[in-house]
């Protein structure tokens, strides 16, 4: 087979790539970021195309707060629509086109007209659910900020409809699509991997003080006021919360009404240090609101750091409630809180739970699994081996 990608920046299409460029199938992987950040990914550069004349910018602008809202909106949207022209022109014969969702919709169209397939790889839930949902969450906290661009949301159902298949990462995501009248046939559930030879146990949590942990966007999507509030209720003598991750402008102002004692803001971290701060954890926590998945989540587990998530990330499709983690509702505090007691309070079960949790993540295979349920779709759509 010959397969083609495209994805914004890097996310999880590059450990696709290599799945993919293993088994014999990669023909070209296209990037809105430039060759020297991709080439960490471990694809040769004959395989990679780049277009980052919009992205890149865009990106350190964001990353440097120089960048308004409105423009984002608007840079977003045009680096959409060059990167599908660039495609466009430049795509050669393939069997199958893996696209990242809002990315592609005139490519997967030629593609289609030339005989091959046009796959949508959407790692969140559907746009409008997830829309629907942080608008909700935004209203509960009286945040003025537009959920999303009108312009993004109509290309994506575009690309939806004109999909031959979309691939989701979590049971979660794909409830998403199911409710909002995607046909269950186009649907395909492939969970993410995680990079068993970059995570795995380097220390073990202390035994004077309960270490809770959270990694990712600091923000209301990820459910972080609630994380903060089950934390102030633990009762304990001697606990810290560590949030890594870049604080997202939403949830700056509020932090002030917010309860932060014996929390430390890290911002982001190089891997090397996320790997010792997840080793040396008691419980990971993910209490997100929308979450397609979570890629941390297995990351944490490989660290034998057990998890706690909310349902609407992919956590129940990799844990087993109370055995080698925690499944909680969006929004519910006390269970979390209460959770996080139990963990505190007996280190035998905490050791139990980390034991579990990295046989579990060890079972899954890491990213070959990926690869090979990718595969098998990609034959059965082509027909080809």
């Amino acid at each position: 087979m010959r397969i083609v990608q495209t994805v914004f920046g890097v996310f999880h299409s590059f450990d696709l790539a290599r799945e993919l460029d293993r088994r014999g199938h990669l023909s070209t992987i296209y990037s809105t970021w430039p060759w020297r950040r991709v080439r960490r990914e471990g694809i040769p550069q004959s395989r990679v195309r780049t277009f980052p004349w919009i992205h890149t910018p865009e990106f350190l602008l964001n990353r440097a707060r120089l960048l308004p809202r409105w423009l984002e909106d608007h840079t977003g949207y045009a680096n959409a629509l060059a990167f599908d022209e660039y495609t466009l022109r430049s795509i050669g014969d393939c069997d199958a086109l893996v696209a990242i969702s809002g990315s592609s919709l005139k490519t997967g169209r030629k593609v289609q007209q030339n005989g091959a397939k046009f796959i949508c790889d959407r790692g969140s839930s559907h746009q409008r659910f997830q829309e629907e949902i942080i608008r909700n969450e935004y209203t509960r906290w009286k945040v003025a900020r537009p959920v999303s661009d009108p312009r993004d949301t109509a290309r994506e159902e575009e690309i939806y409809y004109a999909a031959d298949a979309i691939t989701v990462p979590s049971t979660f995501a794909l409830n998403s699509f199911l409710a909002t009248g995607t046909p269950a046939e186009k649907l395909e559930l492939i969970p993410y991997g995680v990079n068993l030879s970059r995570f795995e146990p380097v220390t073990i949590p202390p035994t004077n003080r309960f270490e809770v942990v959270f990694v990712g966007s600091v923000s209301l999507r990820k459910g972080v006021p609630y994380l903060l509030q089950a934390f102030a209720a633990l009762k304990h003598h001697n606990k810290r919360l560590r949030i890594v991750g870049s604080l997202s402008p939403e949830l700056k102002p509020l932090l002030d009404a917010l309860p932060t004692g014996d929390v430390e803001f890290l911002g982001a971290l190089p891997q090397p240090r996320l790997k010792e701060i997840l080793s040396s954890s008691h419980l990971f926590v993910l209490p997100s609101i929308e979450d397609g998945f979570g890629v941390v989540i297995g990351q944490a587990m490989a660290c034998g750091c057990p998890a706690l998530t909310s349902t609407n990330t992919g956590g129940p499709d990799i844990i087993t409630d109370g055995v080698d983690g925690y499944i909680v509702p969006i929004r519910d505090v006390l269970s979390m809180t209460d959770r996080m007691e139990s963990l505190a309070a007996d280190p035998g079960l905490q050791r139990r739970l980390s034991t579990a949790a990295l046989a579990r993540v060890q079972h899954l295979g890491g990213w070959q699994m990926y690869g090979e349920l990718w595969e098998n779709l990609l034959k059965r759509q082509t027909g080809l081996s």
